[in-house]
């Protein structure tokens, strides 16, 4: 048995360690191994074997962020959300340890951080995006005072001082944001703050407590039938909701922050004791100017097929294209298979016939043990899974969050075996039909 373990880690490691062959070229080459790019190399890597496929990743853990809130109201912990990326990574593909820097996509080419170049047949890119913590003034260094009261669930080093933060707070003045469109999960600042309220009723701080809510939005969700259901609940949870602020600045020595209201450009003021803040979400700097990617950096690609606009030999997935939908592990998972599929036609000559439709999905928890599912496609369409009303907040939902959804992203998505719930909601809903 142990000659036997030994002969299967040499056989991993064979094709997991840096690459360091100048120009060497491969029949597909992923760049980033975050959520899109796991689940479409491991999926690769089985088909085509060992030699065929290359994973540009320079990171050592792999995070499942979104368990991110949960650690932030202290029911997973960070070590729960992570794994080393040797373990993540699909056994059957070479790792290149490297950044990439640039693409040049008329030699078919990428170009990594020590100048030498990974040809290709295929490219798919799945670098995710990055947040901008230095974007608003002054707000890293309130993140890195630990007295600050100001943390973010959208960092690992961050997350953790959410929870110290819910349990070192006595009252006051509670400030919650999200910035402006795109970030990943749109629905992530609003439940850390819903579970804020549960964890301090339960500790009986709520009735010294003011909640509020700033948002750059004119809605609190972009799909009605959720956003009424969300309003409810900040109805019965007596949260203060401002629409139309965008966050600008962030006080750590006054305890304040201050935030642009829309409408006419005014700057305002807010008082917090504790504060979770959220700052703007862009593409990666080396996507800017990027020939593969449009104006803004993001990938450039047909919101349906997932295939570039102009080379054809080039897809994209997850948070780093324009694709117009929410930039969830749920949108990646549909993402993967349209991908998949797509690209196997496209190397046979055939016609690329599958469709992404926007497809993602929001665990909105309004609760410890609440949670309403929200899904939709681009229109802000419902597209739910169960044959139940999901706007509702439900018990088995927050189970389905908490317990089942890791699972299914350790050992379905991220081996390209989960292509997400279609399957299970057409069967769901097979008696409608």
């Amino acid at each position: 048995m142990l000659s036997f373990c030994s002969k299967v880690l040499r056989a991993r490691c064979l094709h997991t360690t840096p690459v360091q062959e100048a120009d060497k070229a491969y029949k597909f080459v992923v760049v980033g191994a975050g959520t899109g790019g796991l689940a479409v190399s491991s999926a690769l890597g089985r088909k085509f074997g060992a030699g065929n496929v290359a994973v540009v990743e320079p990171s050592e853990v792999h995070y499942y962020q979104p368990m991110w809130t949960l650690v932030g109201a202290g029911v997973k912990t960070l070590q729960q959300s992570s794994k080393s990326m040797a373990e993540v990574m699909p056994p059957q593909v070479d790792w290149i340890k490297q950044r990439v820097a640039g693409f040049v996509p008329d030699k078919n080419a990428v170009t990594l951080a020590d100048d030498t170049k990974l040809r290709y047949d295929y490219l798919i890119v799945a670098l995710g995006l990055q947040v901008n913590f230095n974007q608003v003034k002054g707000l890293l260094q309130a993140l890195e005072d630990p007295d600050s009261g100001v943390s973010s669930n959208y960092s690992s080093k961050y997350v953790e001082k959410t929870y110290k933060n819910l349990q070192r707070f006595q009252g006051g003045n509670a400030l919650f944001n999200i910035p402006p469109m795109p970030i990943k999960c749109p629905g992530a600042p609003q439940k850390i703050m819903y579970l804020a309220d549960d964890y301090w009723r339960q500790n009986g701080v709520r009735d010294k407590t003011t909640i509020t809510y700033n948002t750059p939005l004119g809605v609190i969700f972009g799909v009605k039938k959720y956003a009424d259901s969300l309003m409810k609940v900040v109805e019965r949870k007596n949260i203060k909701l401002n629409f139309k602020r965008k966050i600008l600045e962030v006080r750590g020595d006054k305890k304040e922050a201050v935030f642009e209201f829309l409408d006419n450009g005014t700057h305002e003021v807010y008082k917090y004791d504790m504060m979770h803040a959220v700052p703007p979400m862009g593409p990666l700097d080396i996507m800017k100017g990027s020939p593969i990617c449009d104006q803004l950096g993001w990938v450039d690609v047909n919101r349906e097929t997932l295939q570039h606009i102009k080379y054809p030999n080039i897809f994209a997935i997850g948070d780093c294209t324009n694709v117009p939908a929410s930039r969830t592990a749920a949108a990646c998972a549909a993402q993967a298979a349209v991908l998949r599929r797509n690209l196997l036609s496209l190397i046979k000559g055939a016609e690329l016939t599958a469709k992404y439709d926007g497809y993602a999905s929001c665990p909105l928890i309004t609760g410890y043990g609440k949670t309403i599912l929200a899904e939709f496609d681009f229109d802000g369409k419902p597209l739910e899974t169960f044959p139940f009303d999901q706007g509702k907040e439900r018990w088995s939902m927050y189970h389905l969050k908490k317990d089942v959804m890791p699972q299914l992203y350790w050992y379905g998505l991220i081996r390209g075996i989960w292509d997400g719930p279609k399957l299970v909601r057409d069967m769901m809903h097979f008696w409608k039909k």
